[in-house]
């Protein structure tokens, strides 16, 4: 498996890295999330765009990111826009997904790009194609707010994304039960082990799965996602105590 290399943070190697999310609803408070980052343990910050009230106003989301760059200085910048359909905020069409990805590949101050890779096939190849162009890397996603699908499904989905041509693979999911966190780990192990190219990220969702997010290192997952202020996913943890579990995992294998 080849890492990802995005600013100087290597993804795909070594301890997973920390990624905390931004969930302001005004770019007020999107800025001041950032600023409140100053002194914390991460790797690269997540810009959930789907919580901002303007995120459909693109040129109001070209200047909140601009800002984002400023406050985060080298901080790898992953922008991404939830669906409803997988458990965001907002519901969109796919001709304004496909335009607000441009606006933000094209901005200059995003690194990464979230991509629903279930959504509209053609919608997909076309902002993957486009991000490369750009120089901005793709986050191949699909995320299950409802279950865990059997491990060949979720070995499958994360296959088809690098097909698709994604840099990094991504599946989330949601355990009903404690085999199903067995399930997403196992599947992580077989994708990694055996057929991925790529990094690999991939969690159980709620306390339950809360495994699944420290113990990214010993099944395969490249990066975990921690809270700094808010969560923005069932079962994220606090940055400082996700450094530290990760840390003991890390010199002990």
């Amino acid at each position: 498996m080849n890492p990802v290399i995005v600013r100087n943070v290597k993804i795909g190697e070594g301890i997973p890295k920390i990624c905390v999310p931004i969930v302001g609803v005004t770019a007020e408070e999107i800025i001041n999330e950032a600023k409140a980052l100053q002194g914390l343990a991460y790797d690269m910050v997540e810009w959930r765009a789907d919580w901002f009230e303007d995120v459909f106003e693109f040129e109001k989301v070209k200047k909140v990111l601009a800002d984002l760059r400023k406050e985060l200085d080298d901080a790898p910048i992953l922008f991404t826009f939830r669906t409803a359909n997988e458990g965001g905020e907002k519901s969109i069409d796919k001709e304004a997904y496909l335009a607000l990805n441009q606006v933000a590949a094209a901005s200059g101050d995003v690194d990464l790009l979230d991509v629903e890779i279930f959504s509209d096939e053609d919608t997909v190849r076309s902002i993957i194609e486009y991000a490369h162009d750009k120089g901005v890397k793709v986050v191949g996603s699909n995320h299950d707010f409802q279950k865990t699908p059997p491990q060949d499904e979720i070995v499958k989905r994360l296959q088809k994304m690098q097909e698709l041509g994604a840099d990094i693979l991504k599946v989330a999911v949601m355990p009903q039960t404690k085999k199903d966190v067995i399930t997403l780990l196992a599947a992580t192990e077989e994708m990694v082990t055996n057929y991925a190219a790529q990094p690999v990220v991939t969690m159980s969702m709620s306390g339950q799965g809360v495994i699944s997010r420290l113990a990214g290192e010993v099944f395969g997952s490249a990066i975990t996602f921690g809270a700094a202020k808010k969560a923005s996913a069932p079962g994220q943890i606090p940055v400082g105590e996700l450094e530290q579990v990760l840390a003991i995992i890390h010199k002990s294998i």
